[in-house]
């Protein structure tokens, strides 16, 4: 968008208050958790369930999650609903086409900008009133209508990548499970062990921004995944971590080289090589879903206590070995998918902020 002229959000967009009134059977139902970081499209919601939500939102507008910004949730509705008071509803004057809008508002540059003005300890949020202010280059209407079509062109074609990977991925844990049964049940009988036989855990530390910075080339993990990069690192071998606090409360990762771990996150100190294969123990711990363990009162978080209580199965190293095999050859197939949807996103970056 070169030579286009720069114009702030709050001239082409404005927050939409409205309140749903009437029958709420079968409405849809959206909370901060049915927006997924990084996504375009609003895929799931509740309904004919409790709740106190009471914002109504119709279909086109942006929902976008004002608490925990760095959390890049941003979508636009396919349908009417209702949402949390901590979605901001956005909706076009006319002045942007609407088709575009999600794509400004799902932009690194714009987040950058939000986070500036997000505001509270504990769960920072921000407002319209600094929102509306955020500057971009804007064409044309004509030109937005071309440069809207390529964009979701390339993101339906992102998305069927992503369906690919999906399936890969969906096709690894079905081998796991006819080789193993449910790691859940133990549903074959396998001998298991608790691990506070198996474990050593620690704890990751606190980050700041006096350590966390994109010149440094050490990643920087937290339970959501890679969060940065750290000039510091708390651990320099491969690892299995698991997300401690959030939404992200249970998810497991895996990790290579020098690292810095976040208080956000739990890792593997040590553990009994003998017993387990390392790359096969990544994929039990994912499948056995430790999120189901998690602590729910307020906001959901898990300690070492559960994961040290619970049961591993233990099937013979030879077997863990065959199914690494198995996964390693999906994750060439994952790899590669992975690469093309990178490639998609720096495109799509690419033509928004050009």
């Amino acid at each position: 968008m070169n030579d286009n002229k720069f114009v702030k959000l709050g001239d082409v967009a404005h927050e939409c208050r409205l309140t749903w009134s009437g029958d709420q059977t079968n409405v849809p139902v959206v909370g901060l958790e049915h927006l997924i970081p990084g996504e375009i499209k609003l895929s799931s919601w509740d309904s004919n369930i409790e709740h106190t939500f009471s914002k109504k939102f119709t279909k086109g507008q942006v929902l976008l999650g004002r608490r925990r910004v760095y959390l890049k949730k941003a979508v636009v509705a396919p349908c009417d609903g209702i949402c949390s008071g901590d979605i901001t509803v956005i909706e076009s004057t006319g002045k942007i086409l609407p088709e575009l809008l999600p794509f400004v508002i799902q932009n690194d540059r714009f987040f950058d900008f939000a986070m500036q003005g997000s505001a509270g300890s504990l769960s920072p949020r921000v407002k319209w009133e600094h929102l509306k202010n955020y500057e971009f280059p804007l064409p044309t209407l004509s030109e937005q209508k071309v440069l809207a079509d390529k964009l979701w062109a390339a993101y339906r074609l992102k998305e069927s990548y992503k369906k690919l990977l999906a399936a890969t991925e969906d096709m690894v844990k079905s081998r796991f499970i006819e080789m193993f049964g449910d790691p859940i049940k133990n549903s074959k009988n396998l001998p298991s062990i608790k691990g506070e036989e198996l474990f050593v855990f620690s704890s990751g530390k606190a980050n700041t921004k006096a350590n966390l910075s994109k010149e440094f080339p050490y990643d920087c993990y937290g339970g959501n995944g890679i969060t940065g990069k750290s000039e510091q690192w708390l651990i320099d071998f491969p690892t299995i971590i698991v997300g401690r606090v959030g939404e992200y409360c249970g998810c497991v990762h895996k990790t290579q080289g020098k690292i810095w771990i976040t208080d956000n996150a739990i890792f593997i100190k040590e553990y009994k090589e003998k017993v387990f294969n390392g790359e096969f123990l990544f994929y039990l711990m994912t499948y056995l879903d430790f999120h189901r363990l998690a602590d729910e009162t307020g906001q959901p978080k898990i300690t070492q206590r559960p994961l040290l209580s619970t049961e591993y199965m233990v099937p013979n190293l030879s077997l863990q070995e065959q199914f690494v095999s198995i996964a390693h050859q999906a994750d060439k197939s994952g790899f590669e998918l992975r690469k093309s949807i990178d490639a998609i996103d720096t495109v799509i970056k690419s033509l928004i902020n050009s």
